[in-house]
C-alpha cells in the first residue's frame, strides 16, 4: 500500500503557526481534495480539531498519541492512504511513509508546527513529479518516493 504524506508547507518548513490553527493560508486546497477523494486519510486528533468541515468523500481516521501506527494500517485494505498531519502524526507514520507530496508555499513563519516533529530517522527523496497548482502563478506540488 501506498502511505502518502500530503502537506501545504512555508518555505522554512511549518504547516501551521500553532496546533490550534485552521490552516486558510494554503493555496492548494482544490489539488488536495482531488487527490485524496475516495481514499482513507490519517489526521492526528488536534488536526481534526482544526478543520472547517468534515472531509466528505474520504474515510477520516482520527489517531491519538497512544495509537500504534503499524495496528492502524493493517486495518486499511486500499491501494494507498494520505496521511495529512499534524506534526506529530506525521513523525508518528514516519517509518511507514512511501511517499509526500508536499505543496510549497511562498511563506515563513519562524516558528510553529513542523512538518515533523522530533524525527529520528533521516529520509531520502526521490522526486517523481512537480505538479503545478491550477490558477495560482509559480505554485507546485512536489512528489517524492521515500527511498527504503
Amino acid at each position: 500500500m501506498d502511505i502518502i504524506l500530503i502537506a501545504a508547507i512555508t518555505a522554512d518548513g511549518y504547516i501551521a503557526r500553532h496546533s490550534s490553527e485552521t490552516v486558510e493560508w494554503t493555496l492548494d486546497l482544490h489539488l488536495f481534495k482531488e487527490q485524496t477523494m475516495g481514499w482513507p486519510v490519517i489526521m492526528g486528533s488536534n488536526t481534526k480539531k482544526t478543520l472547517n468541515t468534515d472531509l466528505s468523500g474520504r474515510k477520516e481516521i482520527v489517531i491519538h498519541r497512544d495509537d500504534i501506527p503499524k495496528q492502524i494500517l493493517s486495518n486499511i485494505k486500499t491501494e494507498k492512504c494520505f496521511v495529512i498531519g499534524g506534526g506529530k502524526t506525521n513523525t508518528l507514520f514516519s517509518p511507514y511513509l512511501t511517499h509526500m507530496y508536499l505543496t510549497f508555499h511562498p511563506l515563513v513563519f519562524a516558528k510553529g508546527v513542523k512538518l515533523f516533529s522530533n524525527l529520528k530517522d533521516e529520509m531520502e527523496l526521490t522526486l517523481l513529479n512537480v505538479v503545478p497548482v491550477i490558477n495560482r502563478k509559480n505554485l507546485y506540488q512536489f512528489q517524492y518516493k521515500i527511498n527504503k
